[in-house]
């Protein structure tokens, strides 16, 4: 059985988002060479990439460039290369290649997914189905990565759950940025 992970860039004061949806708080994390290597071999990792329409228009503005192929070539080429699925109740159709729209109930087509043969499930950023996946019990493991900022404001993962998610820590790493990477599973 597939197993689902969600990574997330998380502030200080818990925002994956400012309140406009952006998330370049996180690439200040890049300046390490240490955090590009980790970086770099988690995506090797690969999978297939779970997002929100709202994340897959994001996604798709930067990780097809020129300017991420050649500031991030290792992650570009797996991004650009691994399978996605977008879950959008408007979106009928992906130009990003290797991409699917899903358009159905989400957690019904999760929980199929996750019974197919294949590779693990990742959801990068979406918060919205984050959420609605974590406390409908599907997520098997979260990916943290704790970014020393604060942002006063914003979007948080687990925004719009109605019930408590307890987690137990799996294993933790200090980065010398100044980051922690943070892995969780559901208690």
């Amino acid at each position: 059985m597939r197993r689902l992970k969600v990574f997330n860039h998380v502030t200080l004061d818990g925002y994956f988002a400012d309140s406009h949806g952006d998330m370049s708080f996180a690439h200040r994390a890049r300046e390490s060479e240490e955090w590009r290597e980790f970086t770099d071999q988690n995506a090797l990792g690969g999978g297939v990439l779970l997002f929100g329409r709202v994340t897959y228009d994001l996604m798709y503005s930067f990780w097809p460039t020129q300017q991420a192929k050649e500031t991030m070539p290792v992650v570009a080429e797996r991004m650009n290369n691994l399978p996605k699925v977008v879950f959008s109740r408007t979106m009928e159709k992906a130009a990003w290649s290797n991409t699917r729209v899903e358009n159905g109930d989400l957690a019904a087509e999760v929980e199929k997914m996750k019974q197919e043969p294949g590779p693990d499930l990742v959801i990068l950023g979406s918060g919205s189905i984050a959420a609605q996946l974590a406390e409908a019990g599907l997520i098997d493991e979260f990916l943290i990565a704790l970014n020393p900022v604060a942002l006063g404001k914003g979007r948080t993962m687990f925004e719009g759950m109605k019930k408590k998610l307890p987690l137990k820590l799996l294993s933790s790493r200090v980065f010398e940025n100044g980051a922690v990477f943070l892995r969780y599973e559901p208690a």
